[in-house]
């Protein structure tokens, strides 16, 4: 085995040959040393386990193309852009919304630039980052000022830490939610250091619940807006208006918390109702929060509007600057809240509402087109179907919101056959990815952006 070991040629001798000079002009000296160790590692492991010397070690030019991939595996960005055909619009594991492209030109600006991110050019001195926000949240909702963190997880938490550490806040038991990663309403309240008092039942909470709650203890009422589940039957909720009288009565402020809040009527665009952030605004709520990167459509951000006063102590308070965003996430919110000062074109212009508002003829023509695609790449094994679909608005928000879609459907005798092909869909330059639904592999047309370059690839 000596003999087989000796054959292993040293780090020295490598980098002395033309192939690595090459590599460490591209890749730096230092990496190239230690991913040849690494490659020179494997070759004794294999000798160890198989008593031979492994290929790329008989053969030099082999070992440096395995260490040229090494080395170009490194360099290249995990977070891969993938073609969603799942159906599900706002994936949450595939990123939420798509941006704007005037958002995108935005955010590449000001990572390119340096820009008046908390400077005044008119008056020639230091302002606050959230003030084109605030600005433009004052037109959009009529609320007085905005404040903008990193989700509206965040948003809520900052909203309790503020105003109800160490004191009691008031929820309805059926809004106690948990959003994705088994994140809960309770917890992040428990973080704050304020007390949660649960009123009602979960299917059934009426005005008075909350008013025989009230102590000189309690901070405010807070309502949360359940998108990601709904209770059907035997219900009764308190609606924003009826907590901010019975606030006024205790001179106690409401809080909202609206997750993936609209700023424009979805039943105007043929989809399901979801309340918005001017009617809470409208309504009285003192403060409200929702984010940025779901039905509105731009970068995740937790986006608070509501009371001047309040907003201010927001700002003030030691989390926000731990949960304030920079100016990339800043400078693309802008650019997407500016496309709701033209309200006709809103679809055109942000993806999201674009892909939930197309028609189904459009689709039809869509999944027409995947379905010549792909039977040109598959063999006869295959089995290819236009389909109806149902689509969701989201995952983790707004899962129970369906939409009617069309779908191409793949199927096989063998189910292993399907689990090949996913996998083959994983490998392209754009992995494609979709879901199995009975014994069936479904490539929905409602969720993918960017259809011409799918069709351009599979072509």
């Amino acid at each position: 085995m000596q003999q087989l070991f000796r054959q292993i040629p040293s780090i020295d001798y490598l980098l002395k040959q033309p192939q690595a000079v090459e590599l460490c002009q591209k890749f730096t000296h230092s990496t190239v040393v230690e991913q040849s160790r690494l490659l020179i590692e494997q070759a004794r492991q294999f000798i160890v386990n198989h008593h031979a010397v492994p290929s790329f070690i008989s053969d030099e030019n082999e070992f440096f193309t395995c260490l040229a991939q090494q080395l170009q595996a490194l360099s290249e960005v995990k977070i891969q852009t993938v073609f969603n055909l799942t159906g599900t619009v706002l994936h949450t594991n595939l990123g939420r919304g798509l941006w704007s492209e005037k958002a995108v030109n935005a955010a590449t600006n000001a990572m390119r630039n340096n820009v008046a991110l908390e400077f005044d050019i008119s008056e020639g001195k230091r302002s606050h980052r959230d003030n084109y926000i605030s600005e433009l949240m004052q037109k959009l909702t009529g609320a007085e000022a905005a404040c903008v963190v990193n989700n509206n997880a965040a948003a809520v938490l900052l909203m309790l830490a503020t105003f109800a550490q160490g004191k009691e806040v008031i929820v309805s038991r059926g809004e106690l939610v948990e959003i994705g990663g088994a994140f809960r309403i309770p917890d992040i309240m428990a973080q704050a250091g304020c007390k949660l008092v649960e009123v009602g039942t979960t299917n059934r909470t009426h005005l008075k619940d909350y008013r025989n709650a009230i102590t000189e203890n309690t901070a405010f009422l807070m309502k949360v807006h359940a998108s990601n589940y709904h209770i059907e039957g035997f219900t009764s909720s308190v609606s924003e208006e009826e907590l901010v009288a019975l606030g006024k009565e205790f001179n106690l402020p409401v809080i909202s918390d609206l997750g993936s809040g609209s700023l424009t009527d979805m039943r105007a665009l043929n989809l399901p109702a979801e309340p918005m952030v001017q009617q809470k605004v409208a309504a009285g709520v003192s403060l409200v929060s929702f984010s940025g990167d779901k039905l509105l459509g731009g970068p995740q951000a937790g986006i608070i509007v509501g009371s001047k006063a309040m907003i201010e102590q927001l700002q003030q308070h030691p989390l926000k600057r731990v949960l304030r965003c920079d100016k990339v996430i800043l400078s693309a919110l802008e650019a997407t809240l500016r496309h709701y000062l033209f309200p006709e074109k809103i679809t055109q212009d942000l993806p999201t509402l674009n892909l939930l508002s197309q028609s189904i003829e459009v689709l039809q023509r869509k999944a027409e087109r995947l379905k010549e695609a792909l039977s040109k790449r598959l063999n006869s094994t295959y089995i290819l179907q236009i389909e109806p679909s149902i689509a969701q608005i989201g995952s983790g928000a707004l899962p129970s919101e369906t939409l009617p879609s069309v779908a191409v459907t793949i199927s096989a005798e063998k189910q292993s056959d399907l689990l090949v092909l996913e996998k083959q869909f994983k490998t392209f330059p754009s992995p494609i990815i979709g879901r199995f639904s009975a014994q069936k592999f479904w490539l929905d047309l409602r969720s993918v952006a960017e259809f011409e370059k799918l069709i351009e690839m599979l072509g």
